[in-house]
């Protein structure tokens, strides 16, 4: 059984902090209602499901968010007082997530600390005695420390202050177990021996239970029990009961909990770490741990090395993360976004929100903006310009940093006008692909592309204008809360992947090549096929950059006639570029390259109107490429094949390249087809791995697929094995 404070903590001192009747609001919502509590020589742990208002308690407490009633710290009123003057009282703030500056050394923080803080016992020298991890680490950056040693260095960061009480927020939150227990030993450390009381705000009830003396539910917005520690430690029934949580040790002999059904729709399961030992034993020192590389700004995590999302890689079927990003412009979106936080954690989803506001001023977001800032390559200061142009260029790129070091993204929501449309959607396109991202926007209606790019954003349309709660913004918002929460809570289980993937370009008019060539390699290849409008090609290359594609069967060269006859299917003048670079086994052919492509006949530019013209539907008007044109074309080509250095097999059908370019089809132009065939014959270099082949057929002959086929199967590394080869 748990010893009482007293025996443990010396002096045993009178009341430290007075919590009276405490009211925090978001808008119309009441986060914190009527919360009353006392904080004497003790820890007391504030546990409880999320979304219950467990952090708007610290928050209030710290002066970081507006609220009413009683904060007393030995009888000074406090609340309503300003972050430092707190500060200055004698509560000191360890935040959730640590909140280290990434280029600050260890010791810089320490230094910049004592320097504004109040004098009294604790000095640098000290929290190098208390954790002499840190004295190992101190010229080593805060992006360059593992979790635990980040979490050393924002209680050190703290203790500097020399407070009376420390309130400290989440923080085993992202931490290994092994480390979680490490944290939960420097807790109990700092209490004992620096006689600090403390409030912990905790998610694991298992830390809770070891470093607390005293436990308060929280359950909407209230404390609902009150109760020590040890008695709450030694009756399951009574964790089951308050919490929703059962400890699975005595069934199975895991340490991890198992979560019953529920009836409750406000249930939300928390992973619990019971932790099994004797209160009696001695706390063990804790241990160095393991050195850390530093990685463009990315610290590694004490539980694994986690890579740089990559442009466009697919999420892992598997996927660990359960934490829904909420992200924007907290300053003039506050409402709405955190309308959403509240929709998705009643759905039992994890929340984290973060501001993207370039603005500098306070939100309520649980990372703020200048946080995020911190993972611009250049710092904050490339952010916060004063120019409202350069800070949203500045914040567009720290939040795909700052996404990208997050292990437990889950999925991605955000709301907003065009600017925070345009901010949030540039974070979302560096989330791998399969990774949930939802995105209510003014703009969805219209043309979407440049926030979509080449991504799986999930774009909805707002209605109404987001600027505020009402009626209709209430029910699209709380959709799309339900939309990722079910996303991020039932992930799609992928079939087997083991098949080499490649990438296949198609339009309309070679579909039936294309989908012949698929139909004879999907035994065995995963085919991923683009459909050449611009993006499709950009987003094969993509893929094909990340390393994510085995091959390409390049049949619809499209975009390239595009790009120069000035269509608006254009890939822009990289394209094949990823083939080049990756020296990705490549088959390509002349698809399509008879055409440009133009929206509807009335957007046509004048000096296209004389010209060999065909209707493809309503909004594509197709014109056909002129001999000088595709002259051009076949340079663009032949140019990029010569750089290519892997494989290559390159394949033109003398007998038409689409289905409109046959005898007696409205653009069947022998003579502009021969310039683009000579121009690329005449510029190609042939050499051991590359090789140009003309054939007799037309691009959707069953012979040319055959031929399409055969070549890829040459030249692709797993074909000898494979029965498509033998075939």
């Amino acid at each position: 059984m748990r010893r009482h404070a007293s025996t443990e903590r010396g002096n045993g001192a009178g009341v430290t902090l007075e919590v009276s009747d405490l009211d925090v609001y978001y808008g119309q919502a009441h986060a914190v209602q009527g919360v009353t509590f006392t904080v004497n020589s003790n820890v007391l742990a504030i546990v409880g499901k999320n979304g219950m208002g467990k952090t708007s308690i610290c928050n209030a407490v710290t002066g970081l968010i507006p609220a009413k009633g009683s904060v007393r710290l030995n009888g000074r009123e406090l609340l309503g007082r300003p972050p430092h003057i707190i500060t200055h009282a004698g509560i000191g703030y360890v935040p959730q997530g640590r909140r280290v500056w990434p280029s600050l050394t260890v010791h810089e923080h320490l230094e910049l600390s004592a320097r504004t803080a109040n004098r009294g016992d604790w000095t640098v020298d000290r929290i190098y005695q208390l954790f002499p991890r840190l004295a190992e680490r101190k010229e080593n950056g805060g992006a360059q420390l593992s979790g635990g040693e980040q979490q050393m260095l924002a209680i050190g960061r703290a203790l500097l202050f020399n407070p009376k009480l420390l309130v400290m927020d989440e923080p085993t939150e992202g931490l290994a177990p092994v480390i979680v227990e490490h944290v939960a030993s420097m807790l109990k450390t700092v209490s004992r021996e620096a006689d600090i009381s403390i409030l912990l705000i905790e998610q694991n009830l298992g830390v809770a239970i070891d470093v607390a003396d005293t436990i308060a539910v929280m359950a909407n917005g209230r404390i609902t029990h009150m109760l020590p520690a040890f008695e709450l430690a030694d009756d399951r029934e009574l964790q089951q009961r308050l919490l929703g949580v059962r400890s699975s040790i005595e069934e199975n002999g895991s340490d991890k909990a198992s979560y019953p059904e529920t009836d409750d729709q406000d249930s939300t399961p928390q992973p619990v770490w019971v932790v099994r030992r004797s209160h009696q034993d001695e706390d063990p020192p804790l241990p160095k741990m393991p050195r850390q590389e530093h990685d463009a700004g990315m610290h590694k995590t004490d539980a694994e090395i986690v890579p740089r999302v990559t442009h466009l890689k697919p999420a892992s079927s598997t996927r660990t993360g359960q934490t829904a990003y909420v992200i924007g412009t907290f300053d003039t979106k506050g409402a709405e976004l955190q309308y959403l936080r509240r929709s998705i954690e009643k759905l039992g989803v994890r929340v984290t929100t973060v501001d993207l506001a370039t603005s500098g001023t306070m939100s309520s977001a649980s990372i703020s903006a200048r946080e995020v800032a911190r993972f611009h390559p250049k710092g904050e200061t490339a952010v916060f310009t004063k120019d409202r142009g350069s800070s949203i260029t500045g914040m567009s790129e720290a939040i795909t940093h700052f996404l990208a070091s997050r292990r437990d993204l889950g999925g991605v929501i955000s709301a907003g006008g065009s600017g925070g449309t345009a901010l949030a959607t540039a974070g979302m396109r560096s989330v791998p692909v399969g990774v949930p991202k939802v995105m209510v926007s003014t703009v969805a209606s219209g043309d979407v592309a440049p926030y979509v790019g080449e991504s799986d954003i999930s774009m909805m349309y707002s209605i109404t204008d987001v600027s505020g709660l009402n009626r209709i913004s209430a029910q699209v918002l709380g959709n799309a809360a339900h939309a990722l929460a079910g996303m991020i809570a039932n992930p799609v289980q992928l079939d087997d992947q083991s098949k080499p993937a490649i990438g296949l370009t198609m339009f309309g008019v070679t579909t039936t090549c294309v989908q012949a060539v698929t139909k004879a390699l999907s035994p065995d290849y995963d085919c991923l096929v683009f459909h050449a409008t611009g993006t499709g090609g950009r987003s094969m290359e993509a893929l094909a950059e990340s390393g994510l594609l085995d091959g390409v069967i390049d049949i619809t060269t499209t975009e390239i006639a595009d790009l120069i006859v000035g269509g608006v299917f254009s890939a822009g003048d990289t394209r094949m570029d990823a083939i080049i670079r990756r020296r990705l086994p490549y088959v390509g052919s002349c698809g399509a390259l008879d055409m440009a492509n133009f929206h509807a006949i009335s957007t046509l530019p004048s000096h296209l109107r004389g010209r060999n013209i065909y209707k493809h539907n309503e909004n594509v008007t197709l014109v056909r490429t002129l001999p000088e044109e595709n002259v051009a074309i076949g340079k663009f080509i032949a140019n990029k094949l010569n750089q290519m250095e892997g494989p290559v097999r390159f394949l033109i059908p003398e007998g038409g390249v689409s289905a409109i370019d046959a005898p007696g089809q409205p653009f069947h132009d022998p003579a502009a087809n021969r310039a683009l065939f000579s121009t690329i014959e005449e510029h190609f270099k042939p050499g051991p791995q590359r090789g140009l082949i003309k054939l007799p057929y037309h691009i959707d002959d069953a012979a040319f697929t055959e031929a399409l086929v055969r070549a890829f199967l040459e030249i692709h590394p797993s074909a000898q094995s494979s029965p498509s080869y033998k075939r």
